[in-house]
Formats: structure tokens, C-alpha cells, sequence
């Protein structure tokens, strides 16, 4: 009763009213949470430089692994990516992103900050990549403890343990450990940023629309990194009920141009892509799956274990009693807190209605892509679980507040536990990001039945040299997956690269039957006819391949080469000179052509196509060995001996430079004489 008595003097003290957050640490504490206030000025400087800096060693301490590993996986979207590679790709980044092939969204933003490491780094330097992801990791776990602070909704060092749990929690591991989980370190940072220009536009009463118009803008980029925080419009609202109790039409016509924008990056997303869904559940079954989903995140959030980069996929079934015991668990769990939001406080009820919000884009009640693969993914709760961390915290601050020094003394030092096991969990579940054979050996234990996980183990083998092992979970993956076109693909690569192309064409020729419109199919398909002396066949799939994909290159030269090879020079050097116009200048197409021209005895066209050339391959031998060959034929011997031995001086084994030299010095010198 006493504890009660003093927070309603405190109350009263503080104008006779509740406080305006309605939380539960205003009612225990006495102290009025001021949202949208500035923390005294004692805290702002040596408690908070003691608090980044403590935030720092964790987050290094926690994620060190992750310094040493490499690109895995999915990383291949921006590692193999041209506009990344290209120093003049940012403008295909944002306004031809089809070039990325592994993405399947409008995420341009993210992809212009791989392009902008690439040229800091002048490779694909992964430390480099990995210590980017670390340090946006600190700077999140840094916003959520600013931001909680902000809005007066904890004390400063209990908002300090939300951002350090944030930090080292094992469950966002593959958002930070894995590189291309910067989509979400990204989209995190921008909604926070959001989140605290929205703030300031707002906290002083009257709207200061600079600071709107600011927090518009990083709405929109937060978007264009990944779609995660396209539910803040609505989580704004929550945040204007948690401090106020109710909504004014103002605070939603405030939130309608947040709408605009989600909805119109959505738009220009769906419009450079459309993803192919490849789930078949009904309403119900979706119901029942979101359900599971959001339990599910929150036992990982209370009980990190068998953390797995794939989860199994749970059974679906409406007639069983778990899938609608969670149903009803949600249903209770939202109900008793909004009943006893007088009692503890809205907070509780904001922060689980957060945590539900963001994450209800990916729990599967609107279906999307990566059902096909499993129900659940870590990265999917990195932004949501802020929104829990800060209730669990919250929960153990109103207990704790209510007991005596002694006790809290206890509870520090088991918050400092706390934080060291997941710490450690952390740290070791850091260190499956290593490599990729690493990655997925420890998917396979931890879920046999993981799709294409053999697969991509089998790939990462033969990349490393350890062709039959391989090769052996590339065809183990078949066992799993018959219907796999993927997998049936690249069991039949690496057999040709063992100089089985018989097998190999078995196994492309099944992938062929179950999509016979995959232009890396046909292409391969006819790589390996092409091995097997079948050119009238390989030839049909190049042109099959160029009629699916116009612009493949490698359809272009080989088709070019299989022609020019059946005496076909002229129709070889007319789909090369429609190669070039696809591909302006580009040297291994002038020079191929060059051959061809050279090869019909145009000699003028052939050495203004080398010229051309070794304008841009200034110390390419074969350009100027075949410049030397025109201009010989051409009649020009004493220019032709200086071009060959500048080829001889920079490839001095180049067989066609050393045959023609003697020939070419001796009408050179004959020309002297004369």
C-alpha cells in the first residue's frame, strides 16, 4: 500500500494525473515518463559515452566470428552482380535492377551500398563487407536505446539493457553474421531514424514540418532497402495511442502520407518484379500458420535454442488442437492487456502489438515466397523484437522496483549473466557463417530435410576442390528432390566438368523436361552437346536460348563460334555485329568479330575493330598480334612489325605473333630496301 500511496503522491505532484505513456514504470517507479522528452543533461554525456561504449565491446565481443567469415549463399546476389562490379552501375542498380538476378525485390538502396563497398574496399573484401554489418548493428542497438530513452519509456539504464539484449540476442545472428542481411540492418536503421524525426516533427505540439518532411524522406529509403518497415504507419499510430490514449483524425491524417509512400515503393517493387508464389494454403490454413509463426518467434526470442538458418516446415492441420491453442493464446494474450491497461499500464499492450505489427508482413497470412522453403526465418523478428525486448524489461524493471536493495543487486548480477550467455550463444552461433561448406553442413544436421540444402553443400564442395564428394550431395539432393530443376541442373554441371557429359546430358535433359523455358538450361544443354560433337543439336539450344534471353552473351559467342566453325563465317559475323549492338564496344566482342571479319578477308574492318579493342585492352597481346596480321595484309609491313612485337613483348609464348613474325620482318625489311 505504501508503494501505491507514494506513486499517487508522486502523481499528483506531477500535475494529479496518470502519466501520458500509461505505462507500468511511471505507476512503480513514481517517476512520470515524459514522452518525446530530452534526458537530463547529466545523462547525456559521461552515462551515455560509458553506455555506447559498453554497447561496442559487446556487439565486437559477441559477433567477432563474423570478422573472419566469408560470402555465403545468397550473398551471390550482389557478389555476382554486374551493376555491383561495374564503377558505372549505379545507375543500373536503380533503374535496371532486373540485372541483379538473385534479387527478387526493388531494394536498390541496399544494393548501392554493396556497390559503394566494393569500390571502397577495391574488391569483394569480406572483413570489410562483415565489419559494415557490425558497425550498422551497434549503431541500431545505439537508436533503440536513444529512442526508448526519447520517449520516457524506461530509465536510462533499463533502456540500456533492452539495446544491449537487442544487441547480443543469438537470434540475429543471420541478420548480422550473413552480409546480405544488411537489408535488414539497413531498413532497421532508417525506421528508427524514422521513428525519431517523427519525434521531433511532433513532440513540441504544433508540427514542425521540416522535421516531417524529413522523417518522410527516411521512410522511403527504409523502404528501398528492404519492406520490412512498410507497417510503421500503423506503428506510428499505436506510438500516438501509447502516449495519449486515444487517436485524433489529425494523427491519422498526419500518418496518410507515410500510407502513400508504402504503398507507392510497393507498386514500383511488384513492378520490376513479380514474384512467383509457389505456396497452396487456404485462408484457414494461413490463419493457423501466422498463429504458430508469432508464438514461435516469441519462444526463440525467450529460449534462443536449435537456431537453424532453415527451419523444418510445421504440419498444417486445421483439425488439430496445437495450431488453435495459439489461435486462442493471442487472442487471451491481446485481450487481458487491453483489460488491465488501467492497472499496468498501455505499454505492455504497445509493445506486443509492435512486436505483432511488424512482423505480420512475413507470418504468413498473406502468403509470400520463402513459405515454399519454410514458415519461420530469424532475420524475419531483427526490427520486431525491440518491441518485446522493451515489455520483457519493462516487466522485470516494475518487479524490480518494488523490492528492496539487496534484491536488486541480485537482479543486476543476473542481467549481467544474462547478457554473457547470450553473448556466448552468440559468439557461436556466429561461427557457422565461416564458409559455406561450414553453413550448410550445419543446416543438413540441424534440418536433413532442408530444401536444396545438399545442393548447395554439393556446390560448395566442387568449388573447393572436393569434386566427387560434391558431386555425391549434389546427386543425394535428387533423392529428396526428383522435381528439382535446379538440382537436376547442377548435378549435370559438375558431371560435365568431370568429363561425364553423358550423364551430364541425362541429367540437364530431365531439368529441360520439367521447364523447358530456363535459358541457363538450354545454354548448358548446349555447352555439353557441343563437348559431345552434336553441334546440329547444340546449335538448337543456343538458338533457343538467345529466342528466351536475347542478351545472353555466352549463347552469342558460342553460337558464333559453331557457325564460323561449319563455314558459316558470314552468318557468325553478322550475330556478332548484332552482339555489339547489345553490347557497345565491348572488347571480347571486338575482337571476336575482328577474327571473323579477318577470317572473310576484310582486313580494313578487322584492324579498326582490333584498334578498337586495344583502345580499351591496351595490353592485350591477341589484339595486337591480330592488328599486326591486318596490316600485313593490308600492305602496311613495317607497321605490322611493330604491333607484333608489341604482342611478343607482352605475351611472349603467343604462338600466332611468334609464327607471323618472321614473315612480317622480312616484308618489312624488303619495303626498307625498296
Amino acid at each position: 500500500m505504501g508503494r501505491r500511496s507514494s506513486t499517487r503522491a508522486a502523481s499528483r505532484k506531477a500535475g494529479g494525473k496518470p502519466a501520458k505513456a500509461g505505462g507500468t514504470l511511471a505507476k512503480v517507479s513514481g517517476e512520470p515518463a515524459k514522452p518525446g522528452g530530452k534526458p537530463a543533461a547529466a545523462e547525456r554525456f559521461g552515462p551515455a559515452l560509458l553506455g555506447i561504449g559498453a554497447l561496442a565491446l559487446v556487439v565486437v565481443a559477441a559477433y567477432f566470428p563474423a570478422l573472419s567469415a566469408g560470402f555465403i549463399w545468397d550473398d551471390r546476389a550482389f557478389t555476382d552482380a554486374p551493376p555491383v562490379r561495374d564503377a558505372n552501375g549505379i545507375w543500373r542498380i536503380w533503374f535496371s535492377p532486373g540485372e541483379i538476378e538473385g534479387e527478387g525485390h526493388y531494394w536498390p538502396l541496399t544494393y548501392t551500398t554493396f556497390w559503394l563497398e566494393h569500390r571502397l574496399w577495391g574488391s569483394f573484401w569480406a572483413p570489410g563487407f562483415h565489419a559494415v554489418n557490425l558497425l550498422l548493428h551497434f549503431v541500431n542497438a545505439g537508436l533503440a536505446w536513444h529512442l526508448l530513452r526519447r520517449l520516457g519509456a524506461l530509465p536510462m539504464w533499463w533502456a540500456w539493457a533492452v539495446a544491449a539484449l537487442f544487441a547480443v540476442h543469438p537470434v540475429h545472428v543471420e541478420a548480422v553474421a550473413w552480409v546480405i542481411g544488411r537489408k535488414d540492418l539497413l531498413a532497421t536503421l532508417f525506421y528508427f531514424c524514422t521513428a525519431l524525426a517523427w519525434l521531433r516533427a511532433l513532440g513540441t505540439g504544433a508540427p514542425h514540418w521540416s522535421w516531417y518532411l524529413f522523417a518522410l524522406v527516411l521512410f522511403a529509403a527504409g523502404l528501398l532497402c528492404k519492406s520490412i518497415g512498410i507497417t510503421l504507419p500503423v506503428a506510428l499510430l499505436v506510438l500516438r495511442w501509447w502516449q495519449h490514449g486515444r487517436l485524433t483524425v489529425g494523427d491519422c491524417w498526419r500518418v496518410l502520407p507515410f500510407l502513400v509512400v508504402a504503398v507507392g515503393i510497393g507498386v514500383a517493387d511488384t513492378r520490376y518484379y513479380e514474384e512467383i508464389i509457389d505456396v497452396d494454403y487456404t485462408f484457414l490454413e494461413r490463419v493457423l500458420i501466422a498463429a504458430q509463426s508469432l508464438w514461435f518467434y516469441l519462444g526463440k526470442l525467450l529460449w534462443p535454442a536449435n537456431l537453424m538458418p532453415v527451419y523444418p516446415h510445421w504440419r498444417v492441420d486445421v483439425a488439430a488442437v496445437l495450431p488453435w491453442a495459439c489461435v486462442l493464446g493471442a487472442l487471451a494474450v491481446a485481450g487481458a492487456l487491453w483489460f488491465l491497461r488501467g492497472r499496468i499500464g498501455r505499454g505492455p499492450l504497445a509493445g506486443a502489438a509492435f512486436f505483432t505489427l511488424t512482423l505480420s508482413p512475413v507470418l504468413g497470412l498473406l502468403p509470400f515466397g520463402y513459405m515454399q522453403f519454410a514458415f519461420a526465418a530469424n532475420r524475419y523478428q531483427y526490427l520486431a523484437d525491440v518491441g518485446a525486448l522493451a515489455v520483457l524489461v519493462g516487466a522485470a524493471f516494475a518487479v524490480v522496483g518494488a523490492l528492496g536493495k539487496q534484491i536488486r543487486w541480485a537482479a543486476a548480477c543476473g542481467a549481467t549473466a544474462l547478457l554473457v550467455t547470450l553473448g556466448t550463444l552468440t559468439w557461436q552461433h556466429a561461427g557457422i557463417y565461416r564458409n559455406e561448406i561450414v553453413f550448410f553442413e550445419q543446416m543438413i544436421a540441424a534440418n536433413p530435410t532442408a530444401r536444396d540444402a545438399h545442393f548447395n553443400l554439393g556446390n560448395a564442395l566442387f568449388r573447393d576442390g572436393r569434386r566427387e564428394e560434391g558431386l555425391a550431395a549434389a546427386l543425394a539432393s535428387l533423392t529428396l528432390r526428383p522435381d528439382s530443376m535446379k538440382a537436376q541442373y547442377g548435378a549435370g554441371v559438375m558431371l560435365h566438368q568431370l568429363g561425364r557429359s553423358d550423364e551430364a546430358l541425362a541429367h540437364l535433359q530431365r531439368a529441360l523436361a520439367i521447364n523447358a523455358n530456363n535459358h541457363i538450361v538450354q545454354y548448358m544443354t548446349g555447352q555439353v552437346l557441343r563437348a559431345l560433337d552434336r553441334n546440329d543439336e547444340a546449335e538448337g539450344h543456343f538458338r533457343r536460348t538467345l529466342a528466351i534471353e536475347p542478351q545472353h552473351w555466352g549463347a552469342h559467342v558460342n553460337l558464333a563460334t559453331l557457325l564460323a566453325g561449319t563455314n558459316r563465317v558470314a552468318a557468325a559475323a553478322q550475330l556478332m555485329r548484332q552482339a555489339l549492338t547489345l553490347w557497345p564496344g565491348r572488347p571480347d566482342a571486338l575482337l571476336l568479330l575482328a577474327s571473323l571479319e579477318f577470317n572473310q578477308q576484310r582486313y580494313r574492318e578487322a584492324l579498326d575493330l582490333y584498334r578498337a579493342a586495344q583502345e580499351q585492352l591496351p595490353n592485350n597481346a591477341v589484339a595486337w598480334s591480330g592488328s599486326a596480321a591486318a596490316l600485313h595484309e593490308l600492305g602496311r609491313p613495317v607497321e605490322a612489325l611493330r604491333d607484333v612485337d608489341r604482342a611478343l613483348a607482352i605475351d611472349p609464348s603467343l604462338a600466332d605473333a611468334r609464327n607471323n613474325r618472321a614473315v612480317i620482318a622480312a616484308a618489312a625489311r624488303a619495303a626498307q630496301e625498296r
